[in-house]
């Protein structure tokens, strides 16, 4: 992985080199997205409606992305759009003051959708496929060191209390994300396949280059890998949804851990998966066998989820055995949601047909997220009940990822004489 990191050129360099820029913009913050709607009197079903309500933005959004992307080309359309899916909605989350705000920032924030498919097609499509595995996992690697300046949180919560520190940290999000936004488009060129759509696509309307989503569906159908793909990465994003909304919830609410201390946890996991992807995480999918790293991904996360579940309330405060359990919680997260994400991500990229990639990938986004959606208003839902639900439901879903590994596995064309175990 080190050496690939040197060898980067073009496109990927500069996408991977500025990624740890999230360190000093959204992961500052999002430790305390859900915990500050609640200080502004957003209730738990309220939280897991915004979910839901951003994820079938990004349906509508990643419907579009495709087409989007290859009539702008991929580098223009992830400068514009990445202003309207992140620059716009801090500002509006900085002086939010309700439901409402929320509901507005979570409709436009689906626009990173578009963005998505177009970074991604920025990131492989001049990179040599067996890399593209390597390059996911810089990828991570690169948002899981942005963790590092997670203290300036913790250090605004104390000494302005969460909800002016909060306002203050999407502002800085604002301007550091705008800062990316202008580096990744100053030192990126436009990819050969997105010049070739872009000449393709010059003078095609968008609906009509939706109705020839038909044959690009038709594409996916046919594809046994694509449909397994679609399936594990489905699995991967509810888990993801839910966790991302109320982990930090339940630790705070049920478990004790104070507002301050709450930075600490995603930067402790973030590091831990550091670790593991210089570590574990290469000699498990060193080789093209990518079965078993997939499930034993699915059953330490499961243990994770479990084991957050298992954790005695507390009233009065974190105890010391609260706090060592979350860390073993933070150690099987790390590994199992940070070989998952490499592996969920890889798959999809390694089963697309690549001269169709942005449309493909458009409508398997799309898919995924129909599929992932629910999961929000669901969670929601089950942690105005009991915090600890949210966390049931995501095990149910690991054990599905477990059983759909183990059972369905399709061989990408990347492992041919892979011997399945």
């Amino acid at each position: 992985m080190i050496a690939t990191l040197l060898n980067l050129r073009g496109n990927g360099r500069a996408s991977v080199y500025t990624e740890p820029m999230w360190g000093l913009s959204m992961m500052l913050v999002l430790p305390y997205a859900s915990v500050f709607m609640l200080a502004l009197g957003v209730r738990d079903t309220q939280i897991g409606l915004l979910a839901t309500i951003s994820m079938l933005s990004q349906v509508v959004f990643g419907l579009l992305s495709g087409v989007i992307t290859d009539k702008l080309g991929r580098r223009r359309t992830t400068a514009i759009f990445d202003i309207i899916a992140w620059a716009i909605p801090c500002l509006v989350w900085a002086f939010a003051q309700n439901f409402w705000w929320f509901l507005i920032a979570s409709v436009i924030n689906g626009a990173w959708q578009v963005t998505q498919n177009s970074w991604d097609c920025l990131l492989v499509e001049d990179v040599d496929r067996a890399e593209i595995p390597k390059v996911y996992s810089l990828v991570k690697v690169a948002g899981d060191f942005s963790a590092l300046f997670a203290p300036i949180a913790a250090l605004l919560v104390s000494n302005l209390g969460l909800e002016l520190a909060v306002r203050i940290l999407y502002l800085n999000a604002f301007v550091i994300m705008a800062l990316k936004i202008w580096l990744l488009y100053r030192f990126t060129t436009e990819t050969a396949t997105g010049v070739v759509r872009m000449e393709q696509t010059r003078g095609v309307s968008i609906w009509k280059s939706l109705w020839e989503y038909r044959t690009v569906l038709g594409l996916i159908i046919r594809s046994k890998g694509t449909i397994f793909s679609l399936a594990i990465a489905a699995l991967v994003g509810a888990v993801t949804l839910v966790n991302a909304t109320f982990w930090q919830v339940v630790i705070n609410q049920r478990l004790g851990v104070p507002d301050a201390l709450l930075p600490f946890f995603p930067m402790a996991r973030s590091l831990l998966s550091v670790l593991f992807f210089f570590t574990l995480i290469p000699l498990l999918t060193h080789g093209r066998q990518l079965r078993a790293p997939t499930l034993i991904g699915f059953l330490v996360y499961l243990a994770g989820q479990l084991l957050l579940v298992a954790i005695p309330g507390a009233d009065g405060g974190a105890s010391f055995s609260t706090y060592l359990l979350l860390g073993l919680c933070l150690v099987l997260d790390a590994f199992g949601a940070g070989i998952l994400f490499m592996l969920s991500e890889s798959l999809v990229a390694l089963h697309v047909d690549r001269h169709e990639r942005s449309r493909v990938m458009a409508i398997q986004r799309t898919a995924v997220m129909l599929v992932t959606a629910p999961f929000g208003w669901i969670s929601g839902w089950l942690s105005g009940m009991d915090r600890r639900l949210p966390f049931l439901l995501t095990a149910v879903l690991l054990v599905i990822g477990v059983v759909a590994a183990a059972r369905f596995w399709v061989t990408t064309h990347e492992e041919p004489h892979a011997v399945e175990v």
